[in-house]
């Protein structure tokens, strides 16, 4: 089992209703088809800052890393990055990851609870 978080360059929507429109939009647009769109700096800047905190998964030789996926940057296309981590370690993992894409300046929404994070 996985928990996911979604990150996004762009404006903080108004509300978790908002919110949810503009995953499901970028989702359609950037995850879900064929076409391949490399990750935008800020995006890959925000990967990086999480491999900083916690090692990349394709790296991960003691089981620290939350990630159920890798490379992590794999998860990224354009201005999003949707990513899961392991249900073990998703509180303080997306705790972590949402309040460093709001220094970022990033949207971080949690579609599980359907709901902006912090």
């Amino acid at each position: 089992m996985t928990y996911d978080l979604a990150v996004w360059e762009g404006e903080r929507p108004a509300d978790d209703k908002a919110a949810g429109r503009a995953f499901t939009d970028l989702y359609d647009r950037y995850v879900d088809t064929e076409e391949e769109h490399p990750p935008t700096k800020r995006i890959a800047a925000y990967v990086a800052a999480l491999l900083d905190r916690w090692c990349d998964l394709t790296e991960d030789e003691e089981e620290t890393s939350p990630w159920s996926t890798g490379p992590l940057i794999g998860e990224a296309s354009g201005p999003l990055v949707y990513f899961p981590m392991r249900w073990s370690m998703a509180e303080e993992a997306s705790a972590y990851a949402a309040t460093l894409a709001e220094s970022m300046g990033l949207v971080c929404f949690d579609p599980q609870q359907n709901r902006l994070r912090p």
